[in-house]
């Protein structure tokens, strides 16, 4: 199992709406808004890294109001 954060900024006003939308995805953990330099993270989950990979291509990356995605992979050191 892979899991990554994913770090997402929206045009303005929408980052509770694409939360929304993306916590709905399966895989995804976790979708929460938030203040800073970027406006929700959201935590996901996949068997592999291309599998995730695809999420956040064919998924996340679709939903409206998105600008910019940064994909985080969690490593155990």
């Amino acid at each position: 199992m892979v899991q990554a954060y994913i770090l997402i900024q929206t045009e303005v006003g929408k980052a509770s709406i694409v939360a929304e939308t993306i916590g709905k995805i399966p895989g995804v953990i976790q979708a929460e808004d938030v203040t800073g330099p970027y406006d929700v993270i959201v935590r996901a989950q996949a068997d592999t890294v291309d599998e995730l990979g695809r999420m956040v291509v064919a998924k996340v990356q679709q939903v409206d109001g998105i600008t910019r995605t940064l994909t985080c992979p969690v490593v155990h050191l």
